[in-house]
């Protein structure tokens, strides 16, 4: 494959006409919702882990931290996921139109913000030049909050105005169903006025 082809299949694919944001958007989205509520679960089961069952914040790691301590502990992990929800919310982002544009570019912009964070932990964890001198990875908010709480913040920052642009997607006024390229919505156009 020529890197002519490979940039064409990716047009196939990406961008307002692509096969991602057209015929696929609505199976794109529901996969990309449930990567969120799956490391939503996580975070949850850490704060049940910490806040219910008293465990010592080191030894909760949610569910997966259970089996794998090691990876939960990793940068890497959590890079790789705000890293995915990133290029996620770009490359979806134009299915999207009128209202639920305006909402999903709010949640975008939060994760690049979120991403950031992630980029300066990761950063820390590979050079060992920790932020202020700390003995840890900090992120700059986690100057202020601590770092479980500070997660579940960001996750919930950038989840709600997410779900309502899927929401709005789904239920779009007729101006803004006769501009969308997907098959999202969930009533038909004329059922919708």
């Amino acid at each position: 494959m020529t890197t002519a082809d490979a940039i064409a299949d990716t047009r196939r694919w990406t961008g307002q006409g692509g096969l991602l944001n057209t015929r696929y958007h609505k199976a794109a989205l529901w996969v990309f919702l449930f990567v969120v509520v799956a490391h939503w679960a996580e975070h949850l089961a850490q704060a049940y882990q910490i806040y219910v069952l008293d465990w010592a914040r080191p030894e909760a790691g949610g569910v997966l931290g259970l089996a794998f301590p090691w990876l939960v502990q990793s940068e890497w992990l959590h890079y790789g996921f705000a890293i995915v929800m990133m290029v996620a919310f770009v490359l979806l982002r134009h299915g999207f139109v009128g209202r639920a544009r305006t909402w999903w570019n709010i949640a975008m912009w939060i994760q690049v913000w979120h991403h950031f964070e992630h980029l300066l932990l990761l950063l820390q964890a590979v050079t060992g030049a920790n932020l202020m001198g700390g003995a840890v990875p900090t992120s700059i908010a986690q100057l202020v909050f601590p770092r479980v709480e500070l997660h579940l913040f960001y996750n919930a920052i950038v989840f709600v105005p997410m779900v309502v642009a899927m929401i709005i997607h789904m239920r779009p006024t007729p101006a803004e169903a006769a501009q969308m390229r997907c098959s999202c919505a969930r009533v038909p156009v004329a059922a919708s006025a």
